[in-house]
């Protein structure tokens, strides 16, 4: 999740690869969010996973061709992925590993989960945005999205829930990583999540 013992990076305002009843068979990993993971492993003092979805499809773990066929809708399987992927971050964590969670969380509803999933967890919690007008330039040139939808989700993330650390996908991913880390080395105390709000 996690710097702490994880880092939990809540990449809100990244441009949403996976909607309701659509599969995006030509994904690519967002090569700026990609950066922000690699510097953090680079700088960080104990080995991280960088985990994400991105991540997961990019290794062809769904049967792409036959969700795009519409033989397996992927309206039907959108939910268990995500559940899927929100229970593999406490059962990697507990295990004993180091995480840079990479997600989108999308709802109240979906974070409010998290929260109870993560209770037991040491979290920090990291919020990336995006200029609105970068998130439209990257609809535009996609091609593959209804326009709008970037300014909807750009009005609603960050909405809910609050953060121990905020950037900005236009700086630099060093710089980031290097004071994400020393924000993370100068708590107080471990944080945690509880009964769908952050405490310390």
């Amino acid at each position: 999740p996690f710097l702490g013992r994880h880092l939990l990076s809540d990449q809100l305002q990244k441009q949403r690869e996976v909607v309701d009843g659509e599969f995006d068979a030509e994904r690519n990993i967002d090569a700026r969010l990609l950066q922000f993971g690699k510097a953090l492993q680079v700088q960080l003092p104990a080995p991280f996973w960088h985990y994400s979805i991105d991540h997961l499809l990019s290794a062809n773990i769904l049967p792409r061709t036959r969700i795009d066929s519409g033989e397996f809708p992927w309206s039907g399987m959108r939910q268990q992925f995500f559940e899927g992927f929100h229970n593999s971050i406490p059962a990697l964590a507990t295990a004993g590993n180091r995480l840079i969670v990479e997600h989108i969380v999308e709802t109240r509803a979906w974070l409010e989960r998290l929260l109870r999933l993560l209770a037991a967890l040491d979290v920090f919690f990291v919020g990336v945005h995006c200029p609105l007008h970068e998130l439209e330039r990257r609809e535009r040139i996609r091609g593959d999205r209804r326009i709008g939808e970037a300014r909807a989700d750009f009005e609603v993330t960050h909405t809910f829930g609050r953060y121990d650390f905020e950037c900005s996908s236009t700086e630099p991913a060093s710089a980031v990583a290097a004071r994400l880390i020393q924000a993370w080395h100068g708590r107080t105390r471990q944080v945690r999540c509880a009964r769908g709000r952050r405490t310390r």
